[in-house]
């Protein structure tokens, strides 16, 4: 019986306890992920803009030569006036005829009502009607610059910007700028976007070594 005892003790204390179950590991969740990057603009939101008046358009072509020939400086500035709104929309054109004051009151009444009619015949040719324009002479009674100098002697620069005809375009009552349309105005929807965890941000070009 002693023995059968001992025996039974041996194999108790031999014998193995069983090891405890490993701890399960958390599975990530959609809730644990980090955020996606939320874009902080969406472009989809119409701004509309009030209408703005369109105004009369005022210029000068230059007739510094002298003579009442459209030269080539007086033409670029009448094709700059076909692209403008006030000429898309015109009603009708006042041209005021100038001159220097080189020669007597009549022969200057007549220059700068020639240079008028040169710069009305050109309108005329791009589809104005006679009765959309208006023609008034001023002979050498409006300078722009002194026609003397100081010392009495003729100021050529004076005179020569003094030869012109002013051109003014009347729009209807009412005539607006074209509109180009609805503006997209970007609009905040999210949070700015933040790197993932454990990612450092990129070094900026403009750092050291980098482009300034």
């Amino acid at each position: 019986m002693i023995v059968l005892a001992l025996g039974a003790l041996l194999v108790a204390c031999n014998s193995e306890e069983p090891s405890p179950s490993p701890t399960p590991t958390p599975s990530a969740t959609a809730s644990d992920s980090p955020p996606e990057n939320n874009s902080i603009i969406r472009p989809d939101i119409e701004v509309e803009r009030p209408p703005i008046a369109l105004e009369p358009l005022r210029t000068t072509i230059p007739f510094g030569a002298g003579g009442t020939e459209l030269d080539e400086t007086a033409m670029a500035e009448l094709n700059g006036l076909l692209g403008t709104d006030q000429w898309k929309q015109v009603e009708r054109v006042i041209l005021r005829g100038h001159s220097d004051a080189g020669g007597p009151d009549r022969v200057n009444m007549r220059v700068s009502e020639e240079r008028a009619q040169a710069v009305a015949d050109w309108l005329m040719e791009q589809g104005l009607t006679e009765d959309q324009i208006s023609i008034i002479a001023f002979g050498a009674q409006n300078p722009v610059q002194p026609n003397l100098l100081p010392n009495g002697e003729p100021n050529e620069r004076g005179r020569a910007a003094n030869r012109r005809v002013e051109i003014t375009i009347l729009v209807p009552k009412g005539a607006t700028i074209p509109d180009p349309g609805p503006t997209v105005t970007p609009t905040p929807t999210g949070p700015p976007s933040s790197p993932a965890p454990g990612t450092s941000p990129t070094p900026s070009a403009s750092g050291p070594g980098g482009a300034r």
